[in-house]
């Protein structure tokens, strides 16, 4: 079989031009969309629960996924730089490594804040929503009868 042989691959026939990009047409404004418009996407909130779970995501799973899978990058790159020993190869290598390296400690750093947010948003939404409960209970007329 030869590469590229045979008709192109795709949804449109031979001969035929995909249609244009932009859904409406020229002078139509396309209706709102957003998280703020009314029937907007029903995804834009989550409940601290979610928070939360994301956050020990992070924890349990990515920090340690991370880490493992830097480590076993190192050690590749360490065995192939003594192999090139005295080679420019070797200190390019070694380039290569410190730069990894610095480039996973920003990544665990991210990871931290944002498992930090997460939990912290968590708190700070239930708090939220208990202090203005108890704002509300103490001026409702419901409450002093």
């Amino acid at each position: 079989m030869r590469l590229n042989s045979g008709p192109p691959l795709g949804p449109y026939a031979p001969g035929t031009t995909a249609p244009s990009v932009v859904p409406y047409a020229p002078g139509v404004t396309p209706p709102p969309s957003g998280p703020f418009v009314r029937g907007g996407s029903p995804d834009f909130a989550s409940s601290p629960a979610e928070k939360n779970a994301a956050a020990v995501t992070i924890q349990t799973y990515l920090e340690p996924e991370t880490k493992k899978h830097a480590g076993g990058a190192d050690e590749a790159t360490e065995a192939a730089g003594k192999g090139f020993e005295g080679w420019q190869t070797a200190a390019a290598l070694k380039k290569v490594t410190d730069t990894w390296d610095q480039q996973v400690k920003t990544l665990m750093g991210r990871l931290a804040g944002e498992k930090t947010a997460l939990r912290r948003a968590a708190g700070s939404f239930a708090g939220n929503d208990i202090g203005l409960g108890n704002q509300f209970a103490s001026q409702s007329q419901l409450n002093r009868m």
